[in-house]
């Protein structure tokens, strides 16, 4: 029985260092865990606008009634990977026309403003989500994550993490191409 006692302090380190290692291998991508708003309906919610920013809030009614999908992004101004991601986005909206919203994430207005006012904007709506409700609403785990939503407000695709690279920009093309055709 003392030997038992012994070892399990020992055991419960090896499963805890076995499960932290899991956590942090590289290789895991978040993409694979899967979102409970695929196929359903958008989150009820209504943000206002960023004060200082000349585009409107953005509330779930705005992302349905339109004829091809629209890309919905999660960012933050104090978020890194949000800062790289903004230059993929902004191309996709130049080059291919695409419609893009944002939900402004737990972020002071005045930083929100001026990151924008350095990296410009390409977003059509901007919601303040001062208090986070809304990212819990879309299920975020972090910022940047992006959906993809129907005309008629049906969530299709969600990317976690920043759209940057090859790989995650030919996986995000290849899922708004699927969604402006319907087959997605």
């Amino acid at each position: 029985m003392k030997r038992l006692i012994a070892i399990l302090p020992l055991l419960l380190v090896a499963v805890i260092g076995a499960f932290l290692l899991w956590g942090l291998n590289p290789d895991r991508d978040p993409n694979e865990i899967p979102s409970v708003l695929i196929s359903q309906p958008t989150p009820d919610f209504s943000l206002a606008p960023v004060p200082g920013l000349d585009v409107p809030g953005l509330a779930s009614a705005d992302l349905a009634g339109h004829p091809g999908p629209v890309v919905v992004n999660v960012f933050a101004s104090w978020c890194v990977p949000c800062k790289a991601e903004h230059a993929v986005l902004s191309r996709l909206v130049e080059r291919d026309g695409m419609r893009l919203v944002g939900i402004n994430y737990k972020d002071k207005p005045e930083d929100v403003v001026r990151w924008l006012a350095d990296l410009g904007n390409p977003y059509s709506a901007i919601g303040s989500d001062l208090d986070g409700r809304a990212g819990i609403e879309w299920g975020i785990s972090g910022v940047p994550e992006t959906f993809i939503v129907s005309g008629d407000g049906t969530v299709l695709y969600r990317y976690v993490g920043p759209i940057v690279g090859e790989e995650a920009i030919r996986k995000f093309s290849l899922a708004l191409d699927q969604a402006e055709r319907g087959v997605l």
